[in-house]
């Protein structure tokens, strides 16, 4: 058997596990096989590469890949859930760079020893460094964003569309240049400046709410310039595995989208997020509740239902959550999670917290599945979540969020709401799930509250 059979081969069965392991991941129960599926397939991609005749030398490839997996290993074994949503927002940010840098690289190439890229090369190389290079800038400002150190709201310029529109036609018309003049080389690199330019522009307009849809986008940018990649160096597996990624970020982003009952189109330019300048209605003060107020409402409990967000990866509380839910069980209340699909900061994100805390697959329910049973629920319990319950997207036509499916928290007879302060969330907007009567405020840290949560109950 030939070395170029066995490339083929590998590209063959890599394919087929990444579409297997998509599959896996369309569901909680069969994540963890997704991802194991997906790793097999990503070895046998690496595999053939290392196969192919092309390659001269193993020695700076070798020593990429160990330089690459030992600070890949040591950043995921040290950073926390909480910072997990930055954490994809920076390797979106490095993916698309490295996908820049081999189109140029291939480029500046086969115009110094080619053979010459025709037309069709030309103009995918072109389409890989451009979309390598927004992803790249893009992504450096969304984790900016997620991470506080840039202004999680919109920051938009007048006719700021019409600008990104015209960045975008330019790098464009850039990376056309190249295919009707191959002796313009100089208009890739010109098409990567204006790109990156473009890639800060796009992102900075939207707000923090809606980072879980910006991280989709992005995720798909690199997608589409990693199959972009294929077809400029002839390798199945890239336009194989970029086209997957690029599709389904898009399928993600504009599930997302729906969650928020808002087009698509206008979360990537409506500048949504932007803090509400509404002089605020008068509303009764909040019931404050000490912990063993909320205690004894909890124990009393027949049935619960924790509402996740946000602040509770913020505190690291899963822990504290889970073992709280474990002793309201262990008195015979029935406890399960109603996961918002854009609670948290990038999708998926509370799911993946819970089962760090080894909470059963089973107790985790979609809020189509589990918001009609809040009605007849003993209590809600919101931990750290904000926007995703607040009343006003069903009451208020003036409201930025009105329209989007709501977990419906305040239909609970009880709902306990765990807060640091009554500070507003992403949205920028009051809610009036807080100060609603029926609803008991528990300020302070989510994991100590809970962990005090956790004693009383039980010591009954």
């Amino acid at each position: 058997m030939n070395a170029e059979l066995v490339v083929r081969l590998a590209y063959l069965a890599a394919s087929v596990l990444f579409v297997i392991a998509l599959r896996g991941l369309a569901a909680p129960q069969t994540a963890r096989r997704g991802v194991v599926y997906a790793e097999l397939g990503m070895a046998l991609a690496v595999a053939g590469t290392l196969l192919r005749r092309e390659i001269v030398s193993y020695g700076f490839l070798l020593a990429g890949a160990f330089a690459g997996a030992a600070a890949g290993t040591l950043i995921s074994l040290r950073i926390p859930m909480t910072r997990m949503p930055e954490r994809i927002a920076f390797s979106h940010a490095f993916g698309g760079l490295a996908v820049a840098l081999v189109g140029l690289a291939e480029h500046s190439h086969r115009v110094r020893d080619g053979p010459p890229m025709n037309g069709v090369e030309l103009a995918a190389a072109g389409l890989e460094v451009t979309l390598g290079a927004v992803t790249f800038s893009g992504s450096l400002v969304a984790f900016g964003k997620l991470g506080e150190l840039l202004p999680s709201r919109p920051i938009a310029l007048r006719g700021q569309n019409v600008v990104n529109g015209l960045l975008a036609a330019a790098a464009l018309a850039l990376v056309v240049v190249p295919v009707a003049h191959p002796e313009a080389s100089a208009a890739i690199y010109a098409a990567a400046a204006v790109a990156l330019v473009l890639g800060v522009s796009l992102v900075l307009p939207i707000g923090g709410a809606d980072m879980p849809v910006v991280i989709c986008v992005l995720n798909a940018y690199a997608g589409l310039a990693a199959a972009a990649t294929g077809f400029a160096l002839r390798n199945d597996v890239l336009i194989v595995c970029g086209a997957l990624d690029g599709a389904s970020g898009l399928l993600l982003g504009r599930a997302m989208s729906r969650a928020m009952n808002r087009s698509f189109s206008n979360v990537l330019f409506g500048a949504f997020g932007a803090v509400d300048a509404r002089a605020p209605e008068a509303a009764p003060p909040p019931t404050v509740a000490s912990v063993e107020d909320a205690a004894v409402v909890l124990s009393a409990a027949r049935t619960l239902v924790v509402v996740p967000g946000y602040g509770l990866a913020v505190s690291q509380a899963q822990h504290a959550l889970r073992d709280l839910a474990t002793a309201l069980a262990a008195g015979g209340c029935t406890v399960r999670y109603a996961v918002h699909p854009v609670a948290g900061r990038m999708p998926g994100h509370m799911n993946v917290l819970l089962a760090e805390a080894n909470v059963p697959y089973d107790e985790l329910f979609d809020l189509d599945a589990i918001n009609a049973d809040f009605a007849s629920t003993d209590v809600a319990l919101v931990v750290g979540a904000n926007d995703v319950v607040n009343p006003a997207a069903r009451t208020d036509p003036a409201s930025p969020i009105y329209g989007m499916p709501i977990l419906a928290a305040d239909a609970a007879r009880t709902c306990i709401v765990l807060k640091r302060s009554l500070a507003p969330g992403f949205a920028g907007i009051d809610n009036a799930l807080f100060t609603r009567p029926g609803t008991l405020l528990v300020l302070g840290d989510a994991k100590k509250t809970l962990g005090a949560l956790a004693a009383a109950v039980k010591a009954g």
